[in-house]
């Protein structure tokens, strides 16, 4: 796996579960990143409304790697 590669930074969400917004976000990220290849959760949090947990939140790191 030589080469170079490039992280960028994104939130994924979801009103069902933080392994949801993990897959929501890579998702999402998938339809103009190319080349993904890892991922890496670096928080968790989430929205609270009217005493509930309205939103699961992850901040997430997806390393790519650099086209030649």
């Amino acid at each position: 796996m030589a080469g170079t590669y490039k992280i960028t930074e994104l939130v994924g969400t979801s009103p069902v579960s933080f392994a949801e917004a993990v897959k929501a976000g890579i998702a999402e990220a998938s339809k103009t990143v190319r080349h993904m290849d890892w991922f890496e959760v670096v928080s968790e949090s989430g929205r609270i409304k009217d005493g509930k947990v309205e939103e699961f939140q992850v901040r997430l790191k997806i390393g790519f790697k650099i086209e030649r």
